[in-house]
């Protein structure tokens, strides 16, 4: 019903500053009587990490950072939902304006600055679901934290109850520093403490799946350390890729386009699909990856998994084409 009537509301939602609108799709996702979908069918169906998804599509972190509309999202037809960026303190993020449209080129630039609740009050909300279906809890760094390190393992520690997997965001370009913990030391140091915390939680709880998240602004020489640190320390997969701080020439709105943040949307996925590749040709099935950016139709749904994902996400093609696009997608696959 929602998707039906999406054509008729984007004009509103697009009257709006792209942040209000959002939060305005979140109280609608929370209070409008959205049935249950109609079982996938069986053929949609995907092992991965040592879970089982109903269906391949998930929608990004980022859309729920809060974790307040995860059975909405999961009535709308998405296979898994992932919250977050969480932090273990509250924290406004950057200051606003920090969300931009970019219709002619159907992207998004975003600075948000990992702005959430905090472990406390988002692991409450999580704990008061009465649903099932896949849930990843992705974990960030407080941005004047002394020990980012310890914060990533105070998320794991925090959500290990709740989370069906785990995503370490070393990769928004928001956060200033953040991006260094995907150099090779750094990298090593941090999957170091927080596979040892993981591990630890799994001597009395079932274990969680380990997910690194990375930027696809990456030269194939820090891929290569980052793939090797990865596989090294034993993770579980990688989610390919985050938002890029590039602009490519063949962006429309070229002043929106000056903008400061992240730009994901359709003018990533040019990229991010070939980072995605890259990374697939490296880890050579080792395990699975999850493909994100840019996608905005079944066609390039498959172009991601012909690349190497075995799940893929979405997010900002939402933003423009509504939630028909979960179920035109998965027709399409």
């Amino acid at each position: 019903m929602i998707a039906a009537f999406f054509p008729l509301i984007r004009p509103l939602l697009f009257r709006m500053d792209p942040e209000r609108a959002h939060e305005r799709t979140l109280m609608a996702l929370r209070t409008l009587p959205l049935p249950p979908m109609a079982p996938d069918p069986p053929r949609l169906a995907v092992r991965a990490f040592g879970l089982d998804f109903p269906n391949p599509v998930g929608v990004a972190a980022g859309f729920d950072k809060n974790g307040e509309v995860v059975d909405p999202l999961f009535r709308l037809g998405f296979g898994f939902v992932e919250i977050g960026s969480v932090t273990p303190r509250p924290q406004e993020g950057n200051p606003r304006p920090r969300l931009f449209r970019l219709p002619a080129d159907q992207g998004v630039i975003n600075r948000f600055g990992f702005n959430n609740e905090g472990h406390q009050a988002v692991l409450a909300r999580l704990r008061a679901r009465k649903a099932g279906g896949i849930l990843g809890v992705n974990v960030g760094a407080n941005k004047d934290s002394e020990d980012k390190a310890a914060d990533y393992a105070a998320g794991i520690v925090a959500f290990a109850p709740v989370a069906s997997y785990f995503t370490l965001n070393i990769s928004s370009p928001n956060t200033p520093g953040l991006r260094d913990l995907q150099k090779r030391e750094a990298l090593d140091s941090l999957l170091a403490r927080v596979v040892e915390t993981r591990d630890e939680i799994a001597l009395k709880a079932p274990r969680r799946p380990l997910l690194l998240k990375i930027a696809p602004d990456l030269t194939a020489y820090e891929l290569d350390d980052i793939i090797d640190v990865a596989l090294g320390r034993g993770i579980d997969g990688m989610i390919v890729s985050n938002t890029t701080i590039a602009r490519p020439d063949s962006l429309k709105d070229k002043e929106t386009a000056r903008e400061g943040g992240g730009l994901s949307g359709a003018p990533l996925f040019d990229l991010s699909t070939r980072v995605l590749a890259e990374v697939a040709r490296r880890v050579a099935g080792k395990f699975p990856l999850i493909g994100v950016g840019g996608i905005h139709s079944a066609a390039t749904a498959k172009a991601k998994l012909e690349a190497g994902a075995t799940l893929v996400q979405l997010y900002s093609s939402l933003i423009y084409k509504g939630p028909g696009l979960i179920g035109e997608i998965k027709r399409g696959l």
